[in-house]
């Protein structure tokens, strides 16, 4: 009797994990299939710092791309005159960083490798020369930002006075044109006392074919613009800027010969015409390559004790062309 209740009650425990009630039966699948998939893994597992840091900063990146394209299209609609100013704005500080970021590259190199200004190649020089200039015209600029709240007063000022506080990155297409021919009227103001001069030294050249060429060249009036120095310097300063910027040219004429015009893009033939004295904005490209390739042939004949003459080319090689009169 004993023995029999023991058996009845084994049956029924076994009986009881056989035929499971409903929890015990969803808990047995569950670990069914956990055993089937493998042991469950800690979600810690997964975790991956620079994926999460890369997946926010794209979030981030994805967001400000649509915020800041809403910010452009209701400035187009709302403020349109204020629009083409804020973009101009934001494309000259991407361009003024770009050209930061080459110059830095450029000076880094130069100082990896011993490389002296004159060596680097035409693009190089030119580039490290612009920048420079671009930089001594901002500096004004950050001088006066430096009292508090004088950024308010600055920005007004760059309103008001682009042509003389701003660099080119941030003039628009039609203020790049006129202020081109503002400052060519400007230099052509100085040209006929240099060109009196001129006409006082020719007596005193010994030959008299180069004397009957220089006064024919000074009776002609039609001028093209100077170097772009302001003259409101010490005399020492202004000497020292003057052979400084000489001699810059000069190294840059030399680099240029070895690349070649016909390497030049059109914008840098117009460039370096206008560097050189010649109002480009209202010539041909052709033209301005044969007028550079003339100045070239000077140039590069010229020893450094003559370069003062590269000066005086300006004047002389720009009077009458067609095209400078403007």
């Amino acid at each position: 009797m004993a023995l029999s209740r023991v058996c009845w009650a084994r049956t029924a425990l076994w009986g009881s994990a056989v035929l499971p009630g409903p929890y015990a039966a969803r808990r047995l699948q569950f670990v069914r299939s956990g055993l089937a998939w493998g042991a469950p893994r800690s979600s810690k597992l997964h975790l991956s710092p620079k994926a999460d840091v890369k997946n926010l900063i794209s979030y981030v990146v994805t967001k400000t791309k649509v915020i800041n394209g809403k910010y452009h299209r209701f400035l187009g609609r709302h403020f349109p005159r204020f629009y083409v100013l804020y973009t101009i704005f934001m494309k000259g500080l991407q361009m003024l960083w770009a050209d930061a970021r080459k110059a830095r590259r450029i000076k880094t190199n130069m100082w990896k490798h011993n490389i002296k200004f004159h060596q680097l190649s035409y693009r190089e020089m030119e580039h490290l020369r612009q920048f420079r200039r671009d930089v001594t015209k901002c500096l004004f600029l950050g001088i006066i930002s430096i009292p508090p709240f004088a950024n308010y007063l600055v920005f007004l000022l760059m309103y008001l006075f682009p042509r003389q506080l701003l660099i080119r990155h941030f003039w628009t297409p039609k203020q790049q044109i006129d202020f081109l021919d503002i400052y060519h009227a400007l230099r052509k103001q100085s040209y006929p006392e240099i060109l009196c001069y001129l006409e006082r030294v020719a007596p005193l050249i010994s030959d008299a074919g180069l004397r009957w060429h220089m006064t024919e060249l000074c009776t002609k009036k039609a001028l093209s613009r100077a170097m772009l120095l302001t003259p409101h310097l010490p005399p020492v300063v202004l000497r020292h800027r003057l052979k400084t910027h000489t001699t810059v040219i000069h190294q840059l004429d030399k680099a240029l010969a070895k690349l070649g015009i016909g390497q030049l893009t059109a914008q840098e033939v117009k460039s370096a015409c206008y560097l050189r004295g010649l109002n480009s904005t209202h010539i041909a490209e052709e033209r301005c390559r044969t007028w550079l390739g003339e100045w070239l042939q000077i140039s590069c004949s010229l020893k450094e004790a003559e370069l003062s003459l590269l000066l005086h080319n300006v004047v002389l090689l720009s009077t009458n062309y067609i095209g400078t009169s403007r």
